[in-house]
């Protein structure tokens, strides 16, 4: 093995374990998967996939049903283990499969090693500020929306048991607990009203529209303050209508918060005016990557989605 492979190799642990603090104006990308695969049984899900994900932006997952989109998202949130390869969160290993390429491949090209699997669990994932919605939809179904909001605030909370049972004294003299209270409460009720969710605060999450539905999860996950906010068909369900201001609605979060976002999304109308970059998947590889106009003239893209025209042979 050569030193720049040692090197990469040492870079990620045996173990891995949540790192006390990430930065994101260290300049790594915000989200980074290399040489990724995953494998359940004989069936390749997922296959050497490498990309990256600069901070601040809208990168979009495209891909025919099978591809592996989700299978992505469950690999970068610790849900699944991978088989191969390594996730980077701003430059943090996050994840890392039984074999782990390492080196340089302009170099003295990749070298294979070999070690146990190893991750980071979903719940520590997430207190590193990768948030998630879900293609099949998670919500507290009996609660009403606001308390739906208002339970994912809570995350932020720091006070015990006994702060939470120290509540007396005027306003001069809040508690820990009072104090935090009144932030998320007030929290929850601006997440409500930026996604226009005000109106249907005391209804029952269940009796939601699924449009709105599918704008709860969104706020649920805004509610844990997340660096990285990845999007699973936040577009299904909606009409036209809905799909456009969900469009606006993903812009002026990223701007108002500040956040990188990753999206699946099998709308192509929105993916194409939202995203900077796409990775197109099929079969679990790789078929092509760029920005949306590099994407939609790509051959191998049409091709995938559209399929062959009659008398049209493999050479044309």
């Amino acid at each position: 093995m050569s030193e720049a492979q040692r090197t990469a190799a040492a870079a990620i642990p045996k173990t891995i374990r949540p790192p006390r603090a990430v930065d994101p104006d260290s300049g790594a990308p915000a989200m980074e998967l290399a040489h990724v695969t995953k494998r359940f049984g004989g069936l390749t899900a997922v296959d050497g996939v490498s990309f990256r994900v600069q901070k601040g932006e809208i990168f979009g997952l495209i891909g025919p049903n099978g591809a592996g989109k989700t299978t992505i998202f469950n690999l970068i949130t610790g849900v699944y283990q991978l088989s191969e390869g390594a996730v980077y969160y701003y430059g943090e290993p996050v994840a890392a499969g039984e074999v782990v390429y390492c080196g340089d491949p302009a170099g003295d090209g990749l070298h294979a090693e070999r070690r146990r699997p190893s991750g980071l669990k979903p719940h520590e994932v997430a207190q590193m500020g990768v948030t998630r919605t879900f293609q099949n939809i998670r919500l507290f179904k009996k609660l009403t929306v606001y308390n739906n909001v208002l339970t994912a605030c809570h995350a932020d909370a720091d006070y015990n048991v006994f702060q939470a049972l120290w509540r007396w004294g005027g306003p001069k003299w809040l508690s820990k607990f009072q104090r935090q209270e009144r932030a998320l409460h007030e929290k929850a009720a601006e997440l409500m009203e930026l996604m226009g969710l005000a109106p249907y605060r005391d209804m029952v999450a269940a009796n939601l529209p699924y449009g709105l539905q599918r704008k709860l999860e969104i706020a649920r996950a805004l509610a844990v303050n997340p660096k990285l906010l990845l999007l699973d068909e936040p577009a299904a369900g909606m009409n036209p209508e809905e799909t456009m201001q969900l469009l606006e609605l993903i812009q002026q979060i990223r701007a108002r918060f500040g956040l990188t976002i990753l999206i699946i999304e099998h709308h192509m109308d929105l993916i194409m005016n939202l995203c900077d970059r796409i990775l197109v998947l099929n079969f679990g590889k790789p078929l092509a990557e760029g920005t949306p106009a590099e994407v939609q003239d790509d051959p191998h893209v049409v091709e995938a989605y559209l399929g062959k025209e009659d008398g049209e042979d493999d050479d044309a």
